[in-house]
């Protein structure tokens, strides 16, 4: 068996369980060795890591990693977090389900002979046991031989620094930082604890990073927004001299853009999380606690408040603003003010209670038309109608 075989096998069994220990795979051996999980853990210690609620199962039950529940294999933990999942239990082969607090469902599932435990929400209960078995990879604290770092530049302690990364002059950078190969930092830029950069992202000129930020491979935080006056001769590049901040806990995801302006700020507040090929226009302002699909596009000068939430592919026009805890289905474009809690879909932008009635009548426009013909036919007929 040659290499190419194995990866092949190894991605098969990657679909089943992704909690894997690849060490001896990745070496290419003649003989492909046992891909085994790691350190198994008991229901009983599962359990106590959950703080010990009401559970059923055996304590010695072996439990290895986690899956989805139908493609959960035996040793494995999963969990039930609506009713679709139900008719489920009686296929899975998951060893431990979480479960919420439901006595006709936890009934079902000790029919099942599958261990249980009750939690308040499943769904952030099974993220927590993932944790228990993945680590994502740290890359070892050092500073790698070919990294380009400025004598001004100021970094923290335990930094991490890959191979080929550009760090320029009067950089700060905070303690813990892991900074992936390829990425380059511009001048003047500030980094707090903890930050991940992932591979190949860049950080440009006047921004700064609070703590616990995470940037994905191929984001640009601070990059020129788009900015230009049209003149006789041509398009006049109005300098983007404002800055870019991220507060605490912001994620950015691959690809995604964060783009700084001409004067004043783009904020982006505590703990707000972007997909994959998000751009953040210039002059944005968004408040803690948003999330944002992929292919969200947000032009200059948008205020969002707290807690917002945009499905994939929401467009946001110049000036838009979006009130607290408001959320926009997939696709929606928005071109004014959405209120404060307001759920909407479409373009332009409705309620989405109204646009699903209209995406209900929408199918049968031909039937109404047909039919509004013959009325006018039989109108015109009966002479109602000039």
């Amino acid at each position: 068996m040659d290499c190419a075989d194995i990866l092949v096998e190894t991605h098969e069994v990657i679909e089943r369980s992704f909690v894997l220990d690849l060490s001896d795979v990745i070496r290419c051996p003649r003989k492909r060795r046992r891909i085994s999980s790691r350190i198994p853990m008991k229901f009983s210690e599962l359990v106590d890591r959950f703080g010990n609620p009401a559970h059923w199962g055996h304590g010695d039950l072996e439990i290895t990693g986690v899956n989805s529940i139908e493609a959960a294999i035996p040793g494995q933990i999963s969990y039930i977090g609506s009713e679709k999942f139900v008719p489920m239990i009686a296929t899975t082969e998951a060893t431990v389900l979480l479960l919420p607090k439901h006595e006709l469902l936890q009934s079902m599932v000790t029919k099942q002979g599958i261990a249980w435990i009750e939690v308040s929400d499943p769904r952030l209960a099974f993220a927590q046991a993932i944790d228990l078995f993945y680590t994502p990879y740290q890359p070892p604290v050092r500073i790698h031989s070919t990294a380009v770092i400025d004598p001004t530049a100021k970094i923290g302690k335990n930094a991490a620094i890959g191979a080929h990364v550009v760090i320029e002059a009067n950089v700060v950078i905070g303690d813990d930082a892991r900074i992936h190969p390829n990425v380059v930092i511009y001048p003047g830029v500030g980094i707090g604890d903890r930050v991940t950069l992932h591979a190949n992202c860049t950080i440009q000129e006047r921004s700064q990073l609070g703590n616990d930020c995470v940037i994905n491979s191929g984001a640009v935080i601070g990059g020129e927004g788009f900015g230009y006056v049209p003149t006789p001769e041509g398009w006049y590049a109005m300098r983007q001299s404002g800055y870019v901040i991220l507060h605490d806990k912001v994620e950015i995801g691959c690809n995604s853009t964060v783009d700084r302006p001409a004067v004043g700020v783009t904020r982006i507040g505590r703990d707000t999380k972007l997909d994959n090929l998000v751009h953040i226009g210039h002059g944005s302002k968004l408040g803690s606690g948003c999330a944002m699909a992929a292919q969200v596009g947000l032009a200059g000068g948008v205020e969002i408040g707290n807690g917002v939430i945009l499905g994939g592919q929401v467009g946001i026009s110049n000036n838009g603003k979006i009130g607290d805890g408001a959320i926009a289905s997939s696709k929606t474009g928005i071109t004014g003010t959405i209120p404060a809690g307001k759920v909407v879909s479409g373009t332009p932008a409705i309620d989405h209670r109204t646009y699903l009635k209209v995406c209900a009548i929408y199918s049968r426009i031909p039937d109404l038309y047909q039919d509004v013909r013959k009325l006018k036919k039989s109108m015109k007929n009966a002479g109602l109608q000039d």
